[in-house]
């Protein structure tokens, strides 16, 4: 058997051997084929890509060529179509060349010198196109103005012209109506909005806004053969304000003149309605619906009529296209007409009274407990304020409800006494009640807004008038007196005007917070403070009068006698003239309290410089005694608070009554005259009339500087104890 296997394993291994040399064989000439395909495959996609970058270099200059044969071919066409002044194929072959501009522009890496020349070309040609533009423009709407200085009043307004061309020459028929090419031209360079934004300003400041400043001019229209020229003249020149509804018509009457045709899908109306719209509303608020807002609430309901020619108004602007979109802002004022009357007449009542505030003090009227200010007749009381008061007396006990006193009030134990009080200080009362009895008539809202308006002038008055009138009330001695009146004037109303109109008034303020209570404690240190500052200056001048006396020492020596007589004159001089000019003003009881006070400041200082006197020998006390004789003589004379000189006697006679130190001016004068044993006696052990005014030690000074040290004074000075 081996030997049988051993040849066939022997044949197996040579085929074998075979088979891998030819494995070797195929191995190798398939890498020679790959190597060779390779370098086959790699030169050709070399030459491909080769091909490729040269087809897209083709195609991107035959672009270029492409868009520099539309640009050339643009610019020829905008040529020709310039020169047979067809604006609008003008405009649009203009835009063509920009384009293709802008695309070869846009290529990177392929930047030609020549697009630099092309670029200003296209500047120079659209510039061109922008002055034809603007000489046909110019030629279609011209305008006649007034010199510039003097483009603020009427007579300078009535010289503005706007002349519209309406025919189109033969020449121009072709092209279509020449408003409608030069604008759609205008429109195709994207320029359209600058020009009719320069028209429009011109438009509103010419035309519109004199319209609506001036209410005497009327616009027509003059149409002659190829213009229609719009112009003003002058009807009424005695007019305040013209009413909203002829304002609208003319401002209608102007827009309709205007040539605004379409222009694509939007009209030069809307486009011109964008632009002015707003600044045009603005001044239609503030110088014609805030005039015609009523400054009374009965005439509200007749406001009625300027909100629908309003409505109406804008209805015909949104028909002509002039306006879109919702209700605008004129509108909306229109219908809040209370807000606005609220606001207008609060400030209408505020500058009202600061004029009053800011007008003459010294121009007076009289005061008297029966005069009353002219109060307006206030409606009766609803029912609910009688079922109040039932309901209160049901509910008290018959014994407190039938309680009264016997002794009966008089009729003026709460009246204000005669004085003089400002005639604008009436007028603002008047002013605030009649500001009052407006808001009870007036919706919640505006009766608040009133309320407080009138709070809001008495706050006013507090801080302008000390401050306006400040030098005034400082210098002037009878100004002081009378803004003192003035003030206590008010605080006497206002103690009670609140409750007046309590009932009256909206029910939010009937709870308690229409009051005007919490000002009376203000506006009385407002008067005091004034007529005190006053009283401060007046008693510095007499003590400075009397600083010039010479301390009333020395009276035997004629020049300290004159000096001190001097004094005492200038003194009474100073009162005399004091009493005078708050005479018929203050409250007869202020003015004696005033007079008396420095009247006091007076004597107090003339016997403390007396008194403290070391040495008065005889003579110097007779002449002491007559300069005090002059003072207690002519003093009460100062004291004329009434006109009427009969009537002052009672006031002169009851001196003492107002003034402190009467008595002990008085007792000095006696112990001037007196003896030794006569002031004794005056003392009466600490129990006489002279022991009432001065002390023992003021007593004894006296007596020392009066008499001559012997056994009797000696007696005298042991008595006072």
């Amino acid at each position: 058997c081996y030997s049988e296997f051993l040849p066939s394993a022997q044949s197996a291994e040579e085929l074998v051997s075979q088979v891998d040399g030819l494995s070797g064989s195929i191995e190798l000439l398939r890498a020679g084929i790959e190597e060779q395909v390779q370098r086959d495959l790699n030169v050709a996609v070399a030459e491909f890509t080769e091909l490729k970058q040269q087809l897209e270099r083709d195609t991107l200059v035959l672009s270029i060529l492409k868009k520099l044969q539309e640009f050339d071919t643009a610019i020829k066409e905008y040529n020709t179509a310039l020169l047979e002044k067809k604006y609008v194929v003008a405009a649009q072959q203009l835009e063509k060349a920009r384009s293709s501009l802008k695309m070869l522009e846009s290529r990177k890496g392929f930047e030609l010198k020549i697009l630099k020349a092309l670029g200003t070309e296209l500047t120079v040609q659209t510039q061109n196109m922008l002055y034809h533009l603007g000489e046909e423009w110019q030629k279609l709407a011209v305008w006649k103005l007034p010199p510039s200085k003097e483009s603020s009043s009427l007579e300078s307004v009535m010289h503005s012209e706007l002349h519209l061309c309406t025919l189109p020459s033969k020449e121009e028929e072709i092209a279509g109506p020449p408003v409608a090419s030069v604008l759609q031209a205008f429109a195709v360079l994207g320029e359209l909005r600058t020009k009719l934004k320069i028209f429009g300003q011109l438009l509103l400041k010419y035309i519109l806004k004199p319209l609506i400043s001036y209410p005497s001019l009327q616009p027509f229209t003059e149409e002659l053969s190829d213009v229609v020229i719009l112009r003003f003249r002058c009807e009424d020149p005695n007019l305040d304000h013209s009413s909203p509804v002829e304002v609208f018509d003319k401002i209608k009457f102007i827009l309709e003149s205007l040539p605004l045709e379409l222009l694509g899908k939007v009209t030069l109306a809307e486009l011109l309605g964008d632009m002015i719209w707003e600044e045009l509303s603005d001044c239609l608020i503030q110088n014609c619906l805030v005039n015609s807002i009523p400054t009374n609430s009965s005439k509200l309901e007749q406001y009625i009529e300027v909100i629908k020619s309003t409505e109406e108004f804008e209805k015909a602007l949104k028909n002509m296209q002039f306006l879109k979109g919702d209700t605008t802002d004129l509108l909306k004022y229109a219908r809040n007409v209370n807000s606005h009357f609220a606001n207008k007449k609060c400030q209408d009542v505020i500058v009202a009274a600061r004029n009053l505030m800011t007008s003459e003090i010294h121009n007076t009227v009289k005061i008297t407990p029966d005069s009353c200010v002219a109060l307006p007749k206030l409606p009766d009381p609803g029912s609910g304020d009688h079922l109040k008061m039932q309901k209160t007396s049901k509910q008290l006990p018959k014994e407190m409800v039938n309680l009264e006193n016997e002794t009966k009030l008089s009729q003026y134990t709460f009246s204000l006494p005669t004085c003089r009080i400002s005639s604008s200080v009436e007028k603002l009362m008047e002013l605030a009640y009649q500001t009052l009895l407006e808001a009870t008539a007036s919706t919640d809202q505006c009766c608040i807004q009133l309320f407080y308006s009138v709070r809001n002038i008495f706050q006013l008055f507090y801080d302008v008038v000390p401050t306006y009138h400040k030098e005034n009330l400082q210098k002037l001695p009878q100004l002081a007196a009378i803004h003192h009146n003035n003030c206590m004037y008010i605080a006497h109303h206002l103690l009670t005007m609140g409750h007046q109109f309590r009932y009256r008034l909206t029910n939010i303020l009937c709870d308690g917070a229409a009051t005007f209570v919490d000002l009376v404690p203000g506006f009385r240190r407002l008067g005091m403070e004034c007529f005190l500052a006053q009283m401060r200056v007046q008693k510095g001048e007499i003590l400075e009068r009397l600083s010039s006396a010479r301390n009333f020492s020395n009276m035997d020596d004629e020049e300290n006698y004159s000096a001190a007589n001097k004094a005492i004159r200038q003194v009474l001089h100073q009162l005399k003239r004091l009493g005078k000019v708050w005479q018929d003003v203050l409250p007869v009881n202020i003015y004696c309290k005033a007079m008396g006070t420095l009247l006091n400041t007076a004597l107090s200082e003339i016997v403390t410089r007396i008194a403290a006197l070391e040495d008065i020998s005889a003579e110097d006390a007779d002449r002491l005694y007559s300069l005090c004789r002059i003072m207690v003589e002519e003093g009460p004379q100062v004291f004329t608070p009434l006109p009427e000189e009969d009537k002052n006697k009672k006031y002169q006679e009851e001196v003492p009554v107002y003034v402190q130190k009467w008595m002990t001016f008085k007792e000095l004068m006696i112990i001037l005259q007196a003896n030794l044993q006569e002031i004794v006696d005056q003392w009466a052990d600490g129990k006489g009339p002279l022991a009432a005014e001065f002390s023992p030690a003021e007593v004894k000074s006296l007596i020392r500087a009066l008499f001559q040290n012997t056994e009797r004074r000696a007696a005298a000075l042991a008595k006072i104890k």
